[in-house]
């Protein structure tokens, strides 16, 4: 263990490095200690994101906790309006940071004194902050699932105050990872099975924008990532050649090869833009593999990456090159400010790459920055009878009334082609039969009309129970786990769904009985 000393203030990191067992090339942060010197004593952190929050949410929760009943039981839900980037649909990402975030919910002794020092609380809210805990319900589709437009990402069933408190981290963690996801599912569509890897992590906007922007870019298709502490936290496969300076630090090119080649031979992907890809780094490579051919060395993963230039050209003269030697099955790998339009562009062209490395515009989602998550209040359960009453949000934006009441989401498959047919959002408690013809119908243009009939389809319900009474029921998978289940996801769209430009709309209906709750809440409040 090196531990080495970082001074912020009155505090002291003693940051602990190790060598990764699994990766022995790269060196690993295992754990922090912070040691305050102003209290003389070391303690172990783990972040506590119960502040990450808007003040409105505290100041609506100290509103809830003087004007009202605390205990009301409301319902929330966290959908979106628009797909990002005029894509066919969004990829649902970030649940397992969500229930880390719920399970460790809790107001820190610092913290309530830090809220107190604002001048905005009252004792008594405080004293109630210090116990405080979520002790309610969460219902979410699984991370991986392919999901549509106004349809309940995560809905929340709980206290009013614990319910509002969550909303602010909920979406900063949904909204962001399920933005990477999409973006980087269309740049493995583009790319058309090759092998695309995430290379963002110096252009994302920060640390934490990097780590969970390289796991949801695993879970929608990359094959790897570059950022060593997310393949060390998420367990997922770490990847990467060398910069130019390892070429630039050596007496010449053929030199800085060879002795790559010599260290990571069973992964020898060389760099050769580095002077003149055409008349020095290509036939440089060339010669490094005909050197560890002869020497009897396998070549099982070797190849060349090309960093600049005209890649369509560079591409299908470095394969000529490679091939007339007899490499045939070298990687070809491309990287620089690629993103599914140039990927397009690139294979259109005959690029003869096989291999993609993509970084600033996929970790950003650089032509979409933003994932446009909501959270809206649905219900709220009369103490009475029991039962949910709903609740509607209007606005002369017809994109932002929202659809009431306690809801859940059923998938329609052609029991044929399993392809998504439709979603169908209906209210908890609705029951369908397979056996039997059903019905649906445009929300707004309820002319628009499709009767399936008996045998023809298959309904799934896609939002599982992740918190029942505070406690997590639900199991999260390995990333890895989430990467095939997310492929087969993938795989019940319809090509038509999946182009990138002016993809075919997935249809969001409501059943006939949500459809009704909703017309009859807009009556009353247009009519009164």
């Amino acid at each position: 263990m090196l531990p080495i000393n970082c001074f912020i203030g009155s505090k002291v990191f003693v940051i602990c490095l190790t060598k990764n067992l699994r990766f022995p090339s790269f060196i690993a942060i295992m754990s922090a200690t912070i040691w305050d010197s102003t209290q003389g004593e070391g303690i172990m952190s783990k972040r506590n994101l119960t502040l990450l929050t808007d003040l409105y949410e505290l100041t609506m929760m100290q509103g809830y906790f003087y004007a009202k009943d605390a205990n009301e039981t409301v319902i929330f839900d966290a959908f979106y309006r628009d797909n990002p980037d005029g894509n066919g649909f969004a990829i649902a990402a970030g649940l397992e940071q969500v229930i880390e975030y719920i399970e460790d919910l809790h107001f820190d002794p610092e913290d309530i004194d830090y809220l107190r020092s604002t001048g905005i609380f009252k004792e008594d809210f405080l004293e109630y902050l210090a116990d405080f805990k979520f002790t309610g319900d969460i219902y979410a589709v699984p991370e991986g699932t392919v999901v549509f437009p106004r349809e309940p990402l995560v809905k929340v069933i709980a206290p009013i105050m614990q319910a509002q408190l969550v909303e602010t981290a909920l979406l900063n963690i949904i909204n962001h990872q399920s933005l990477i996801a999409t973006k980087t599912s269309r740049i493995v569509h583009a790319a058309g099975g090759d092998g695309v890897m995430e290379f963002g992590l110096r252009r994302a906007q920060g640390p934490d924008a990097g780590i969970y922007g390289a796991r949801a870019a695993m879970i929608a298709g990359c094959i790897g990532t570059s950022n060593v502490l997310c393949g060390q936290m998420f367990d997922v496969p770490v990847k990467g050649t060398h910069a130019h300076s390892w070429i630039m630090s050596f007496p010449d090119e053929l030199t800085a090869f060879r002795t790559y080649a010599k260290l990571y031979p069973s992964a020898c992907i060389l760099l050769v833009d580095t002077y003149d890809t055409l008349k020095s780094g290509i036939p440089h490579a060339i010669q490094v593999f005909k050197e560890m051919r002869e020497a009897g060395i396998p070549l099982t993963f070797y190849g060349i990456r090309m960093d600049s230039g005209d890649l369509a050209y560079l591409s299908k003269e470095a394969k000529k090159m490679l091939d007339a030697e007899g490499f045939t099955d070298a990687v070809i790998s491309a990287s620089n400010d690629l993103d599914e339009g140039l990927i397009s562009s690139l294979k259109n062209q005959g690029a003869a790459i096989n291999s993609w490395g993509v970084g600033t515009n996929l970790i950003t989602s650089k032509d979409c920055p933003s994932f446009g998550g909501v959270y809206k209040l649905a219900a709220i359960k009369d103490k009475a009878t029991g039962k949910f009453i709903p609740k509607i949000k209007l606005s002369e934006n017809e994109e932002k009334i929202t659809n009431p009441g306690n809801k859940t989401i059923y998938r329609i498959y052609s029991r044929d082609s399993h392809k998504i047919i439709a979603d169908l959002i209906c209210l908890v408690g609705e029951t369908y039969d397979e056996n039997n013809s059903l019905l649906l119908f445009d929300p707004v243009a309820t002319w628009k009309k499709t009767l399936l009939a008996p045998g023809t389809y298959t309904m799934k319900e896609i939002m599982v129970p992740i918190f029942k009474d505070g406690v997590c029921v639900y199991h999260s998978p390995k990333v890895m786990e989430i990467r095939e289940y997310c492929k087969k996801e993938l795989d019940t769209l319809w090509d038509e769904t999946k182009r990138l430009v002016n993809p075919h709309e997935v249809h969001v209906d409501l059943s006939n009985e949500l459809w009704h709750m909703k017309t009859r809440l807009l009556d009353a409040y247009h009519f009164e």
